[in-house]
């Protein structure tokens, strides 16, 4: 366009700006609200990444219902009595706040947790949520229908503008929001920004209202014609792959590769910024480049997928790399599909559908169908589909193709009748890079790299890391895993049992050892040491453990001794309780031994005053941690549970999170006597004998303290290091930063 059409064209009656800021706004408070509402409900279920998956399909068909109420708005012709309309829903929706928890739906199901969850969400934020998503949307329309209509301007680039909101509200509330605000701040905090919103959308509406009459009263269709079907489905499928694959790399990473706090913010921030490429007016990398990269990057990912035990941060990077530009691609596409402004909002509505279809199927259908993340690897091999190139294939694409599938076939025959030594181990990545190189020439044509993908991830997948798992199931909170390796100091085979990346207890198998607790359970361990000790008390012992794992502290009790394991997830129940898997509590034990389910802290409250001789807790060593657990609040309940004489034992070991500072604080806010152990194994212990543990005790007495301070292996602690948690304000961030800070010194 020349200088002198851009001189002619009539300037707007609204100003362009005030559609991006609401915009922008809108989309900041939808996606600050989302890591606050997860803060104020997750930690009930555990935290684990399908709680996560559920909420964020949760959140997406609130998002569908949004654009769904924004096109049935279009229907109404006048743009004034739609903004009427919409600040007065604005104003409706206000009546859920201040934003909190409802306490409507009673206590977390460990039954149906996806239920329960899905219905609190609604209640709690969904018409909130709902109403300020439909302003993405609506306000593009309200640009089409003036700014567009007197200017030109193209209103699809304000989907850029409210997808940055979205970024930026993202990566602010990790970094900022939580570590400086309580949570009854960020949710007064929050419900504040919206009656600000309210106002500032109602400034809008007026502005619109007021805007030319011709532009006001134009239709929001008819002039263009109507999306066909076809086009409508490929909209869907464009906007599923890429929903699906954001959940799929999240669960992949945190369950195969290695779990930290707020892993997922990454996955999500990547996803929101390939709107923001794909939107822009003016892209920062081309369809062509995307595509080019995107084949690198899918068959790259496809042939080290199963390689689990290989570099993390070489691991991270093509994982992450290769969803960001699917994601990328499929939303590339959609943009160069879009429609006529006048069909806009249905345009997002089938764009929202096809979101609401990806995160379904992985929240919902892929725990049941499936027993591993098979979804994610199934998923990025299906988008191979979404590529262009229909058109005839020529014959050395077909020969390129055939040396491919050959060399992904002989690779496992290779590595599964010949071994895997030194010098085969290079013939059989060889062969995988062939196939690798062969499936990225064919790139052009969509049928037959989708082919090569599928050959080589099969491929790899039968080569993978041979671990040797025997079993693996699958349930709402996670992936467990039970595996063996030869323990020749223990005269036999080790079966463990895992959570995602985390160890939760092993036994061995050979009867002379089948009975000892190990790893972090060992007598010679912190938490071995408090058993030892007060089962040589005379009289029988009431104990209760919050978390079950392979209920190794089962094998301490005594007759006339009671355990009471308090744990969230019914198929540990199962598999710790069947000898077939594990049998601390079925033949090692010989206390009685009982099993509570659902969340800890709701029913450990219900146990009565001063029951316990010892409390375990025990839930901090995964990557998802139940923050509630270690608060000022938790803390007073647990001493409140325990005898006079009683002793609280607290878990801290974790990969990620520095826990001892903040446990320490807690105890001595709660108005406990505290001690603190990081114990080291001894250099010479047989693999998982026992293990590293930082573990506190905490008493509601000096005198029940007094037979752990004459003993040199404890040590006073400092309730100064950090600020306590409480159920109003926790610091996973800093706890983060703390660990990382005790691995590398130089950081500030």
């Amino acid at each position: 366009m020349t200088a002198l059409d851009q001189a002619e064209r009539p300037a707007a009656s609204v100003s362009p700006a005030l559609f991006a800021v609401t915009t922008f706004a809108s989309a900041g408070l939808v996606f600050m609200v989302q890591p606050m509402v997860a803060k104020l409900v997750l930690p009930l279920l555990g935290g684990s990444s399908s709680v996560w998956n559920t909420s964020i399909a949760f959140f997406q068909t609130a998002l569908l219902v949004g654009y769904g109420y924004a096109h049935l708005l279009q229907k109404v012709r006048s743009v004034r009595i739609q903004a009427l309309v919409h600040v007065a829903a604005l104003l409706a929706a206000a009546l859920a706040l201040p934003l909190r928890v409802t306490e409507l739906l009673g206590e977390p199901s460990s039954v149906y947790p996806s239920l329960w969850l899905l219905g609190v969400l609604a209640v709690s934020i969904g018409a909130p949520f709902a109403i300020l998503s439909a302003t993405a949307p609506l306000v593009q329309a309200w640009h089409a229908r003036t700014v567009h209509a007197e200017t030109g301007a193209e209103p699809y680039v304000l989907y850029a503008a409210s997808n940055l909101g979205s970024l930026l509200a993202l990566l602010a509330y990790p970094a900022l929001v939580e570590p400086l605000a309580t949570l009854r701040g960020q949710t007064v905090g929050w419900s504040a920004g919206y009656v600000a919103f309210v106002m500032l959308m109602a400034t809008l509406a007026l502005f619109v209202s007021r805007a030319r009459a011709a532009a006001i009263t134009a239709p929001a269709a008819g002039l263009a014609p109507a999306p066909t079907w076809p086009q409508r489905a490929i909209w869907v499928g464009l906007a599923a792959i890429p929903s699906s694959l954001m959940l799929g790399v999240t669960t992949h990473i945190t369950t195969d590769v290695a779990s930290a706090p707020f892993l997922w913010v990454i996955p999500l921030a990547l996803y929101l910024a390939t709107f923001i490429i794909a939107f822009s007016s003016k892209p920062i990398i081309s369809q062509e480049t995307t595509l080019l990269l995107q084949a690198a990057a899918v068959v790259a990912c496809a042939a080290m997928l199963p390689f689990k035990s290989m570099n993390f941060p070489l691991q991270m990077f093509v994982h992450l790399t290769a969803f960001f530009l699917t994601a990328l691609m499929c939303h590339q596409a959609l943009v160069a599909r879009r429609p006529d402004p006048a069909h806009l909002t249905e345009f997002y509505l089938w764009m929202s559908f096809g979101g609401v279809v990806g995160g379904a199927f992985n929240a919902f259908l892929a725990p049941v169908l499936f027993n591993n993340v098979w979804e994610y690897p199934l998923v990025l091999a299906l988008a191979c589909l979404a590529r262009p190139g229909l058109g005839p294939i020529e014959p050395w694409r077909w020969a390129t193709l055939v040396i491919g599938a050959a060399a992904a076939a002989i690779a496992p025959v290779v590595a599964l009748r010949m071994g895997m030594d030194a010098e085969l181990k290079a013939v059989v990545f060889g062969l995988l890079g062939v196939s690798t190189v062969c499936a990225f020439l064919i790139r052009r044509r969509m049928i037959v790299f989708f082919g090569a993908v599928v050959v080589l991830s099969i491929s790899a997948e039968a080569i993978g890391d041979r671990v040797d798992v025997r079993q693996s199931w699958r349930s709402f909170f996670g992936v467990l895993r039970q595996s063996e390796m030869p323990a020749p100091r223990m005269e036999g085979q080790l079966r463990m049992l895992s959570h995602g990346t985390t160890l939760h207890g092993a036994q061995a198998q050979n009867p002379k050892y089948m009975c000892r607790p190990l790893v972090y359970y060992a007598p010679e361990t912190p938490i071995g040491q408090v058993f030892t000790h007060e089962v040589q008390a005379a009289r029988p012992l009431t104990v209760g453990a919050v978390g079950l794992g392979t209920g190794a502290v089962a094998a301490y009790t005594r007759p006339g001794d009671r355990l009471t394991f308090f744990e969230i997830d019914p198929l540990v129940i199962r598999l710790a309780t069947d000898p077939k898997h594990f049998s601390y509590t079925t033949t090692c034990a010989r206390g009685k031994i009982d099993y509570v389910l659902g969340d800890a802290r709701l029913t450990l409250a219900k146990q009565p005053a001063g029951a316990f001789d010892i409390l375990l807790i025990d839930a901090f060593s995964s990557d998802a941690v139940p923050a509630h657990l270690l608060t000022v609040e938790a803390m007073k309940g647990y001493l409140s549970k325990l005898k006079p004489d009683g002793v609280l034992i607290v878990h801290l070991s974790n990969r990620n999170l520095e826990l001892r500072s903040p446990a320490m604080a807690v105890a001595e806010a709660a108005g406990g006597f505290a001690l603190i152990q990081r114990h080291s194994p001894a250099k010479d212990s047989p693999p998982l004998w026992e293990s590293a543990e930082d573990a506190l005790i905490v008493t509601r007495s000096l005198a029940a303290l007094a037979p752990y301070e004459a003993d040199g292996r404890w040590s006073q602690t400092d309730p100064t290091v950090t600020r306590p948690w409480t159920d109003d304000y926790t610091n996973l961030p800093g706890a983060m930063y703390a660990e990382m800070k005790m691995k590398w010194p130089w950081l500030p």
